[in-house]
């Protein structure tokens, strides 16, 4: 891998766990919205992350082992709703109760949600720094060079 494709791989990255970030926030955000548009609570979505396979030249020579596919990057590969149950509340008096009395709220945990975003804000910095690396090599090589 030369030194362009390192900036490729992290910079792919940095555009990954800025999505995951904001998927984050808009999971702290809703963390109490028992209506949605679509109708009931909100769902607590995650992100999913996929691997991009090499381009032109070694992907040639990956597919010749299909075993041995490196990964050049990643990407979102899409964005899913949390299927784990979502808690209610016996609470009468809201507007969005049942007729027993219970509102179903989201199933976001705020210390999870913190705790992802601490995992993407880590990521990012990591990755931010590899390209900052990446750079003062290719500046090193150029001034080697002149």
């Amino acid at each position: 891998m030369n030194l362009f494709g390192m900036l490729e791989v992290s910079g792919s990255a940095l555009g990954a766990e800025r999505w995951r970030a904001e998927v984050v926030s808009a999971n702290m955000a809703n963390a109490e919205t028992t209506r949605t548009p679509q109708g009931g609570a909100y769902h607590r979505q995650l992100v999913v992350f996929r691997g991009r396979p090499l381009s032109r030249f070694p992907l040639l020579l990956a597919s010749l082992h299909p075993a041995h596919v490196i990964p050049a990057g990643v990407s979102v590969d899409r964005i899913v709703a949390d299927t784990s149950p979502l808690p209610r509340r016996y609470e009468p008096g809201h507007p969005d109760a049942d007729a027993a009395g219970y509102v179903t709220y989201p199933n976001v945990n705020p210390v999870m949600e913190m705790t992802d975003l601490l995992g993407a804000v880590r990521a990012y910095q990591l990755n931010a720094a590899a390209v900052q690396a990446a750079k003062n090599m290719i500046q090193q090589s150029l001034q080697i060079l002149s």
